[in-house]
């Protein structure tokens, strides 16, 4: 329907519309990818309306000393709820990463009662593959996570959302609309497994999709993936090649159905062996390429046609029997099996070479490909996937990344089985390697804040434990997981908080971890925040309230918050990275909470005791005693503000273009 100049969709004068309205209707009528589906001027909406909750500390769960539980940070409840209560972090992260769910069937739930109230509690039913309106409901789920998540990136922060075949499509149009598709910076197509399964439509699906976006591309950097985030193996030099150090790649890639050509047998000179690409893929470098790298180990090559319904195959040039090769009865494979064995001998082998054992000397195996140390030591440019000197921002496009560069689910699931043992019910787990690389690649090299609102089994969140480690950065995670408490199942606390825990501290199932350096926040989410309930918190409730609110509100340090109320202090409960202190004079709801001078006075004998810069911030209900050394803060007020809310407990306002 038409908007007329003073009226809005339904008829009703613009001067009637409330502010979501007319900013819903504002939306609608720039130009641009436009999604339509039913419902979805109400899930727009939601993401204005969640109400932000209260959290509770748990410290059983929690891990590290108060530096480290202050660097890191695992919420447990609903993502959008949590979002809304990360107020403080709002423009402030550096790469969203998350892995929501695929909408296979009986992997999800849906509340209709979201529709009209984000904010009730109900978990919903199953979505199963019968329900018609399920890639609905799934938008709706999706766009209002969507409209957070975007809220909670910095100017040059970047979003990668994992997702496969079956909302593909979908997800890219609302990402598109919500971003631009000008801030497209990456389709990423990821080989999941390396074996071939089954499916309805007669294709094996190998392969899922991780769409990246900027916030503005303009600023976003792309950056070469560091070494350590390639790859866990050592780089030798068996063989003493004169170039560097290397390791065993594959000599394929994924394409083989768009690159027939590339698909053909090229023959083993130590055996005569028929050497073929895996299924769906083909050889690594065009013909030309490929019949040069085999013939540098001192043996020629040329064309056959072998019937096999494939392009013509790289065969030793004058070999009797290609079909029924024996290296003893025929001089041709003898002679070219002498001339490879010299080569090999000789040392400095060839970079396309036959793997044959342990000591990766080439012989009778497949076909491998060297990547030399200081390709990665100076950052991998992976396949179809390109940097400039400057680690510019691109428009990357379609890429792939095969299992040698990011890894399987069947690999991320033995991961996990190492860290927390079997029997976890977890059956695509994503790899380290895949979000390790996506990490390195589109958040700072040394710092930043990397947050995943699908968290899973944590794998983010080890992921940037192991890279601090490799690397010597000190990048921070948020892991947002609800679990399924439907089950008694909060695997919040008994996979995900387990497994961080195991990897810090070096408790692997298997024997073989090692201590890292880190540690968490573990919180819980409570009740909605507003001004009644503020008011009636006890004081270990408050506490956590208080510290998840404030920040610094010109320098936005709050990361930076390190707890101190375990420390035997009145009212001191935590300090900041300027080394002040931050007090809260609460003792319940009917109980202590004004500032007076006594209280001041006794803050500051807590301050000078604790070592801290005489600027005192202050939480209490009402302000008694005026000083220029307090920052006041009143509650609760100010802790409502900090979380997007008014006095009123009006809902959380997030402005959308």
């Amino acid at each position: 329907m038409l908007i007329s100049d003073d009226r809005g969709r339904d008829g009703r004068a613009l001067t009637d519309l409330t502010r979501d309205e007319l900013l819903e209707m504002v939306t609608t009528q720039q130009a641009g990818i436009r999604v339509q589906f039913p419902g979805k001027d109400v899930a727009r909406g939601l993401a204005r309306r969640v109400r932000p909750r209260v959290s509770r500390t748990i410290a059983k769960y929690s891990v590290g000393d108060a530096e480290a539980q202050a660097r890191n940070l695992v919420v447990e409840g609903d993502n959008l709820q949590a979002m809304a209560s990360l107020y403080r972090y709002r423009g402030q992260c550096d790469l969203v990463c998350c892995d929501p769910p695929y909408n296979t069937g009986l992997d999800w739930r849906y509340n209709d009662k979201w529709d009209t109230d984000p904010n009730d509690p109900g978990l919903g039913d199953w979505v199963g593959p019968e329900d018609t309106g399920r890639h609905t409901k799934w938008m709706k789920f999706m766009l209002p996570r969507i409209e957070l998540m975007y809220s909670l990136l910095k100017p040059t922060g970047v979003l990668a959302i994992c997702i496969d075949h079956r909302e593909l499509f979908r997800l890219g149009q609302m990402l598109d609309e919500r971003f631009g598709d000008e801030n497209r910076l990456a389709i990423i197509n990821w080989q999941k497994q390396t074996g071939t399964k089954s499916h309805s439509t007669g294709v094996s699906t190998a392969t899922e999709y991780v769409l990246v976006y900027a916030k503005n591309a303009e600023v976003a950097r792309t950056r070469k993936v560091e070494r350590s985030a390639v790859t866990a193996g050592g780089y030798r030099n068996p063989d003493n090649d004169p170039v560097d150090n290397w390791a065993p790649s594959d000599s394929t890639l994924m394409g083989g159905p768009t690159h027939p050509g590339q698909v053909y047998a090229i023959q083993n000179p130590f055996t005569g062996k028929l050497h073929y690409p895996q299924e769906g893929r083909c050889w690594r470098n065009e013909r030309a390429k490929m019949k040069a790298g085999v013939e540098e180990w001192g043996v020629e090559y040329e064309d056959v046609v072998l019937g096999d319904g494939l392009h013509p195959g790289l065969l030793i040039k004058g070999v009797r029997n290609p079909d029924d090769p024996d290296v003893e009865t025929d001089p041709v494979l003898k002679a070219a099996r002498e001339t490879a064995l010299a080569r090999r001998d000789a040392g400095g082998w060839p970079r396309y070479f036959w793997r044959s054992d342990r000591q990766q000397r080439p012989g009778q195996g497949e076909l491998r490909y060297k990547t030399y140390e200081q390709e990665v030591r100076e950052g991998v440019v992976p396949t179809s996937f390109w940097a400039d000197d400057d680690y510019a921002a691109l428009e990357l496009d379609a890429i792939s990344w095969d299992s040698e560069q990011s890894g399987t689910t069947d690999i991320g699931r033995r991961e996990l089985n190492a860290v927390v043992g079997r029997g976890h019910q977890f059956d695509t787990v994503k790899p380290l390697a895949l979000i390790q690389k996506i990490i390195a690649i589109w958040s700072p090299p040394k710092d930043g804040l990397v947050v995943d609102v699908f968290a899973g089994s944590g794998t983010l969140g080890h992921a940037v434990l192991n890279l601090n480690q490799e690397t010597g950065s000190t990048r921070r995670f948020i892991l947002v997981e609800r679990g399924r408490p439907d089950r008694g199942d909060s695997y919040a606390r008994t996979l995900l908080a387990d497994r961080l825990k195991r990897v810090i501290n070096g408790d692997w199932a298997n024997g073989r971890g090692r201590a890292v350096a880190g540690g968490f926040r573990f919180v819980e989410l409570q009740r909605r925040v507003d001004a009644a309930a503020v008011l009636q918190m006890e004081r270990d409730e408050m506490l956590d309230t208080v510290i998840a609110s404030h920040y610094d509100s010109n320098r936005r340090r709050s990361a930076s918050l390190i707890a101190m109320a375990d420390q035997g202090y009145q009212y001191l409960v935590a300090r900041n990275a300027d080394n002040e202190g931050l007090f809260l004079i609460w003792d319940g709801p009917n109980e202590n909470t004004n500032f007076t001078e006594d209280v001041y006075d006794a803050i500051a004998a807590e301050s000078e005791k604790a070592g801290l810069k005489p600027t005192y911030h202050v939480y209490a209900r009402l302000y008694l005693f005026q000083t220029e050394t307090v920052r006041f803060y009143q509650i609760p007020d100010r802790i409502l503000a900090d979380f997007g809310l008014n006095v009123s407990s009006e809902p959380l306002q997030e402005d959308v273009p």
